[in-house]
């Protein structure tokens, strides 16, 4: 009996796995602590008795939820510590993914990095409702909360993070012009191309970890960041090439110094041009780039 039951929860876990992943990802901004928030779930589900579960879906989400929130309050304090600014990581996806607009932005490394702005409850309520269409109910359950207070965490953050995010829905196709024009200027040395697609308000941001040279601090406005980034090629005899991909559900670049992996950037773009680059150079967090990642709100 012991053994049908392990087999029906392996059944349950494994259907239901691409949500419960993205649940932790969104919630922590880290596949390596997402994989492991799936194995605390997976080993806290094992021991539930299905005969007293009457939505397994919503058990497993509200498992993963508890257990990425833990692990949230704990890498708050870690990230505090982090070497310059620190950037999700990144993970391929396939191209489709990319004109699921609900699926993309709320991927978004734009998104993901408002996230981090909100409290670890304030992360999770908002995630699970906005990205997840969960219930209030259901939430509350997760989280050992009245859905009176849920309703107070819901319109807190969402007010929140309407304030920080991009006000218009840009298509993958939107962002993929703007892209190619700044791989082009980016390729050639080109300043005046680069100021032409950067917005004057644009901010770069570089995760090197402590481990890749990176700026210690983000670079505000068209003329710097466009400096910076023809200055960081002058200042190399490397060979650098420039590939297309697609990062958590929008399109980005991939980047090669000499045929080795070098980063991965992706952009935040509103009316046409950038006011966001995100490149992401610590190795620790580029092992996601060569395989697809199979992400889902459903």
């Amino acid at each position: 009996m012991r053994e049908h039951a392990t087999d029906q929860a392996t059944e349950a876990f494994v259907a239901q796995r691409n949500l419960l992943f993205t649940v932790a990802y969104e919630m922590l901004g880290s596949a390596a602590d997402a994989e492991d928030v799936l194995q605390e779930t997976w080993l806290r589900w094992v021991k539930v008795d299905l005969g007293e579960v009457r939505d397994q879906r919503a058990y497993l989400v509200r498992i993963t939820t508890r257990q990425a929130l833990n692990r949230l309050r704990t890498v708050k304090r870690r990230r505090e510590a982090y070497v310059g600014p620190w950037l999700p990581e990144p993970l391929l996806t396939a191209p489709d993914v990319a004109e699921d607009v609900e699926l993309a932005e709320s991927m978004s490394m734009a998104l993901m990095l408002v996230l981090e702005t909100l409290t670890p409850t304030e992360r999770a309520v908002f995630v699970l409702r906005e990205a997840f269409d969960v219930g209030y109910d259901e939430i509350a359950a997760a989280l050992d909360k009245t859905p009176a207070a849920v309703h107070q965490i819901a319109h807190r953050a969402r007010r929140h993070v309407d304030a920080r995010r991009p006000r218009e829905v840009v298509t993958a196709s939107q962002t993929q012009a703007a892209l190619d024009a700044f791989r082009h200027a980016l390729e050639a040395g080109d300043l005046q191309g680069l100021l032409e697609v950067l917005a004057p308000e644009v901010v770069a941001i570089s995760d090197g970890g402590g481990v890749k040279l990176a700026p210690p601090r983000p670079i505000t406005g068209a003329e710097k960041v466009g400096r910076f980034v023809v200055g960081g090629l002058a200042r190399t005899d490397a060979t650098l090439t420039v590939g297309q991909t697609v990062v958590n559900g929008n399109p980005a670049l991939v980047l090669r110094v000499d045929g080795e992996l070098d980063g991965v950037l992706a952009v935040r773009v509103e009316n046409a041009r950038i006011t966001g680059l995100y490149f992401v150079r610590n190795p620790d967090k580029l092992t996601r780039i060569d395989s697809e990642t199979a992400l889902t709100l459903r």
